[in-house]
């Protein structure tokens, strides 16, 4: 059936990790009539957690797209990951999605995952509404649960429903915007439709009348009608409901039971009729800050926001139609390459079923396959459309691991494999280090790198080993050093000789002029890892050549890039040439190179050096009752304490840790928590390395070719 981008609703489910999103979209799923039985996580038959590590782990790890008619309209469904370690498809969902279903258990309220994925929800000014889902659970809590939710995400949140009688034994919905009471058998499923009893009354009466003026808050008709007749009609309500939602000043508060199918036929008759259409949403916004509008008419634009490489297939790109309509055998433009892309086949999914489509109108979300040159987070256009839509933003890495080489066939093969996979995956990069001469992968966390290990290993056979990964260090001085160094090698015929002068300097922004110096030429390089070298050449006389200074340069910063305490990068030195010697003959590029970096490499071992190590800022969301074990772990780590203080029903830590001292604490911080905490990390500066440390790290480093 081809649907009008009116009748299209687009939902991402979202939640922390056991809020139970796929078990509620199997619910969606039979009560729309897409699947004649609903499946489990213990049986393995869902139809999101369709891949084989998902069915071995009994939670979702990619988002998985589905679809059912319910009514006159279509309900794209995205099921997303609960764990922050696979945060990039929460983010590659909402960038497509109308409306957030947010999810949170009954027992255990608002936790950790929750706040996370909220912050992408507000990011993208999408939509919500909240379902508070295992209301059948012994230890479920409503209240408890819901007085969170409004404690942390505010006073939009209202609730529309209430359970009579919670926990073991669940079986009946107060809905107060329909003012009825759902009752349900112990099967779930169709419920019977009975009057609110009159102890209920009043507190149904209150909640429908705080929705009636959240409704007419939204439209001056509305609020006049509101303040003469004291409620709304039917239709007004839903009218103002469906404006405040799409406006995001209203977060509906329903209740369910997924388990048990009970309360997921009210979500999608309310996402059917109240949520938002992809023609109700703001325009899209394009790279170069114009906007476009989801409109049929208009050329076509589809903006991919998931790639999956699967066997026997190749590339499935997953895009949403952003403006005009699609059919199969199409042919697009590639935004970015400018390459010209035939989509052969459309499909519509239900988790790993693929279903052909003849035509897509905007605002629709569906599949092909085969695309030759075009990825993630790339437009596709009718032909002479110059459009790109705006990005996706991915969180940056919070963890990173060395891979062990294994032998050198498997490790071209690895790396293919790796890069296949970063191409999915946004939040995954690997890095080839020649600083650090390793590989590196940085990704959301040690789960995230342990789950791409197993999968290369499961389609590729190579086994891929993790390993400590070196420490970007930085040396530099701090005290002014004069050297002079002469290189003579004579070996029958021409030889080698140069000799220079140098006096080096630890570098900063606007310091004086070097003193007794006449400086003639000056030169600020920005380093490739950082800092700077600020070269001055001070001969007087000629005693240097200066054919002669770019060699000299060279060999100084041949001697920077492996620099003498560490073998590291150093950085934020001034260098100044100001004497030295030639022969006629035997001078030449090679030995004045030679000189140079010989000269630089004593003179920088006078001049009292400093290593220097990267500085990366934690911030830690926990609750308080494993407050006090985060910050015993972070002692441990060399962590200087930046700030802490309440953030919601939550406790912040913002701390300052080294780099080497963070290996593995995506672990250890889930490890301690139980899961219950968060923390993303960024880079902050560079600081000296305590003496001791400096001194066990210079042993380690010289003692390294007597090993070799």
């Amino acid at each position: 059936m081809n649907y009008a981008t009116k009748d299209i609703r687009n939902v991402a489910l979202l939640g922390h990790s056991g809020s139970g999103k796929t078990t509620f979209a199997e619910c969606m799923l039979f009560e729309a009539g897409a699947i004649s039985r609903r499946g489990s996580i213990t049986d393995k038959n869902t139809v999101s957690d369709y891949t084989d590590m998902e069915q071995g782990r009994g939670n979702s790890i990619y988002s998985s797209l589905m679809h059912a008619a319910w009514k006159d309209s279509k309900i794209n469904i995205l099921d997303t990951p609960g764990f922050d370690d696979f945060v990039g498809e929460v983010v590659s969902s909402l960038k497509v999605a109308d409306t957030a279903v947010m999810l949170l258990n009954a027992r255990s309220g608002v936790e950790v995952g929750t706040e996370l994925q909220w912050e992408y929800v507000s990011n993208y000014k999408t939509p919500a509404i909240f379902v508070i889902n295992h209301i059948d659970n012994e230890k479920a809590d409503y209240e408890k649960t819901l007085e969170q939710a409004i404690n942390r995400f505010g006073n939009k949140v209202l609730p529309i429903q209430y359970p009579l009688n919670e926990g073991d034994g669940f079986t009946t919905i107060v809905d107060t915007l329909r003012m009825i009471t759902y009752v349900f058998g112990p099967d779930g499923g169709k419920p019977q439709k009975n009057p609110i009893p009159a102890e209920e009354m009043a507190r149904a009466k209150e909640m429908h009348n705080a929705l009636v003026e959240a409704a007419a808050e939204n439209d001056d008709t509305l609020m006049e009608r509101y303040f003469e007749e004291g409620t709304l009609s039917e239709d007004d309500l839903a009218k103002g409901l469906r404006m405040a939602i799409a406006n995001q000043s209203v977060f509906p508060v329903f209740i369910c039971a997924a388990s048990l199918n009970m309360g997921s036929g009210r979500v999608m008759g309310f996402i059917n009729d109240i949520c938002p259409s992809p023609a109700d949403r703001p325009e899209a916004i394009l790279e170069d800050g114009s906007t476009l509008k989801c409109d049929s008419s208009a050329k076509t634009t589809a903006f991919v926001f998931k790639t999956v490489n699967e066997n026997r297939v190749g590339n499935v790109s997953y895009f949403k139609l952003f403006s005009g309509s699609l059919k199969s055998g199409d042919e697009l433009v590639n935004g970015a390459s400018r390459s010209t892309e035939r989509l052969a086949s459309l499909y519509l999914n239900n988790g790993k079923i693929r279903n052909a489509a003849s035509v897509l109108n905007a605002g629709d979300i569906a599949a092909t396959v085969k695309l030759r040159d075009t990825h993630t987070n790339q437009t596709l256009n009718t032909k002479g459309v110059d459009r790109k839509i705006e990005e996706m933003v991915f969180p940056n890495s919070r963890i990173r691991t060395a891979i062990e080489p294994p032998g050198k066939a498997e490790m071209e093969k690895l790396m293919k494999a790796l890069h296949s996979i970063a191409e999915e995956d946004p939040t995954l990069s690997v890095e080839q280090s020649h600083t650090l001469k390793q590989t590196l992968l940085h990704g959301q966390g040690q789960l995230h790198l342990d789950l791409i290990a197993a999968k290369i290993e499961s389609e590729s056979g190579i086994k891929m080993s993790f390993i400590r990964p070196k420490i970007p260090y930085r040396e530099t001085i701090t005290k002014t050093a004069n050297e002079s160094y002469r290189h003579k090698k004579q070996s029958g015929g021409s030889g080698q000789f140069a000799e220079v002068h140098m006096r080096i300097e630890p570098y900063f922004e606007s310091m004086a002029a070097p003193e007794g110096l006449n400086v003639r030429k000056t030169e600020e390089v920005d380093l490739p890892w950082g800092g700077q070298l600020h070269f001055y050449w001070c001969i007087v006389g000629g005693s240097i050549d200066g054919r002669f200074i770019n060699a000299i340069k060279k060999g100084i910063m041949n001697k920077m890039e492996e620099g003498p305490l560490t073998g590291s990068n150093s950085q934020d030195i001034r260098v100044c040439i100001y004497d030295g010697k030639m022969h006629p003959v035997d001078s030449n590029d090679m030995a004045f190179m030679l000189a140079a970096s010989q000269g630089f490499k004593n003179a920088f071992n006078n001049a009292n050096p400093q290593l220097l190590e990267p500085i990366f800022e934690l911030k830690i969301l926990c609750s308080d009752d494993v407050m006090g074990d985060i910050m015993g772990d972070l002692q441990t780590r060399r962590a200087m304490i930046m700030g802490m203080g309440a953030d919601g029903h939550y406790q912040k830590i913002t701390a300052r840790v080294p780099l080497a001292e963070l290996y593995k604490y995506s672990s250890t911080l889930r490890s301690i928590t139980q899961g219950r905490a968060k923390f993303t990390r960024k880079f902050v500066e560079y600081q000296a390395v305590p003496n001791d440390i400096q001194k066990t790290l210079v042993r380690a480093h010289q003692s390294e070719p007597a090993e070799a």
